[in-house]
């Protein structure tokens, strides 16, 4: 690569990594914001479903703004609503004004989350797709471990206040940046965004993810959120099928290659968020261990992805995906396995689990990642790659909901204080998720195991667009 295009993709890997650095901030956090504030886990949970559900709400919308008119403005953009309302959750009190500032901080994140993989697909050969991408993950895999450890850090000798604050100099920077080095694009200002069908989807997601959330819920509500989310994707199916400028290329749905690809990573995304919301609890309330020895054991499995992403993508170029995207799923399956089976001490067991949920995504982030875009063609590969933030995001939405909804249904904790949680209610919770999780993630591996490795284009194209 030149070094402009170095440059540009180290400077998108830092827009990724702040997105996974709030990520992951908050899920150590999250045991002392629900005693400080007096909520339960599942009203807890909340501030990390809200971000993500405006992610996979809107990370589409925001990808054919994007696409319609310009990466460039549509990031930066993000960055400025990301940077202010990191301020607001910072200065928050309750509940209410932290949850409405995460919900707007989701909003900046889908705008940089849209793009991030865009600007992969844009600014760089077809010839070096894994290697962009998985440098893209390292940069989410750094965020994700230095945000438990500075999240552990922050909350011990401040307050956990400090771990949104952590956003805006490194937001401002970026910018600048930026504004530098990322090429500006000519724009088709004149092609519509269909907002129609962005309304449709929103809703239907969030139908969705309601859904998961209430799964303890009576049979008419859980109805009522089941309806919601079908009907809508069908009004939205409808319109996009019908309208001459489409938020989304539905045919791509057509092509089996891509709705398997694409499931499975959904599933990792499920099972690996769903259980990155239990952790911090588990590490707390069983091992009893606090906020700081809670990040140092979290730290383990992005750096373990940090190690192995890039060796692993460039084997997969060689190789081919399958085996990879396979290996994906076990190593995630083995995790959940390994976690049933640990009990209620520091044991070898989690340790070896944190490891494989590291390979997990040093499998994922290149080989996985790519075969998404692999299965789509021409101009659709720009929203095959806007489709694979969408999988993840709305996955990690999902496997929150989901995990946090089910917990408090085997556990019995719904309405109760975090603080009145003992070992032995969490473990009734904990146990029969694991399960879970793992059938899931054996599931997303045979999905994997379906799809054969299709030959590949090699470009050699670099950069485009305007170079000022």
């Amino acid at each position: 690569m030149e070094r402009r295009e170095s440059i540009l993709l180290l400077l998108i890997a830092v827009v990724a990594f702040m997105d996974c650095l709030d990520g992951s901030i908050i899920n150590v956090a999250l045991p002392t914001i629900s005693d400080q504030l007096s909520i339960d886990m599942a009203s807890a949970s909340w501030f990390t479903i809200s971000y993500f559900a405006m992610m996979a709400g809107l990370l589409i919308l925001f990808g054919r703004i994007a696409s319609n008119t310009s990466i460039r403005k549509v990031l930066i953009s993000g960055l400025v609503v990301f940077i202010i309302s990191s301020f607001v959750c910072g200065i928050a009190e309750s509940f209410e004004v932290l949850l409405i500032a995460r919900i707007v901080q989701g909003t900046g994140a889908a705008m940089m989350g849209a793009t991030v993989p865009m600007a992969c697909v844009k600014f760089f050969s077809p010839r070096i797709l894994a290697f962009a991408f998985a440098f893209i993950t390292i940069g989410y895999s750094v965020g994700a471990a230095m945000g438990p450890a500075l999240g552990g850090v922050l909350i011990e000798f401040f307050s956990w206040h400090w771990i949104f604050f952590i956003n805006i100099p490194i937001g401002i920077i970026l910018i600048l940046l930026l504004m530098i080095f990322l090429p500006k694009e000519e724009e088709n200002e004149h092609t519509p965004v269909d907002y129609i069908g962005a309304e449709l989807l929103f809703i239907s997601i969030l139908g969705c993810i309601m859904f998961f959330q209430n799964l303890s819920s009576d049979m008419v509500t859980l109805l009522f959120y089941a309806a919601v989310f079908l009907i809508f994707l069908v009004l939205f199916t409808i319109r996009e099928l019908r309208t001459e400028y489409p938020l989304l290329n539905v045919r791509m749905f057509l092509n089996s290659r891509f709705n398997l690809t694409i499931c499975a990573y959904l599933i990792v995304n499920v099972v690996y968020l769903g259980l990155m919301y239990l952790l911090p609890f588990y590490i707390e309330i069983v091992l009893g261990y606090g906020s700081f020895e809670s990040g140092m054991l979290l730290f383990i499995p992005p750096v373990v992805t940090l190690v192995f992403c890039i060796p692993i993508a460039r084997w997969s170029d060689n190789a081919g995906r399958r085996w990879f995207c396979v290996a994906t799923s076990v190593s995630m399956a083995l995790a959940f396995v390994l976690l049933y089976f640990n009990g209620t001490s520091l044991g070898i067991m989690i340790f070896l689990a944190l490891i494989l949920m590291g390979f997990t995504w040093a499998f994922c982030g290149g080989p996985l990642s790519s075969n998404i875009i692999e299965t789509v063609e021409g101009e659709s590969r720009e929203m095959g790659s806007t489709m694979v933030s969408e999988a993840g995001y709305f996955g990690s939405t999902i496997g929150t909901a989901l995990f946090a909804s089910l917990f408090s249904l085997f556990a019995g904790t719904s309405g109760i204080d975090i603080s009145d949680v003992s070992p032995s209610m969490f473990i009734d919770g904990f146990l029969p998720l694991m399960l879970i999780g793992c059938v899931m993630a054996v599931i997303a591996a045979l999905m994997s195991y379906v799809v054969k490795d299709n030959g590949r284009q090699n470009g050699e194209d670099g950069i485009q667009g305007d170079q000022r």
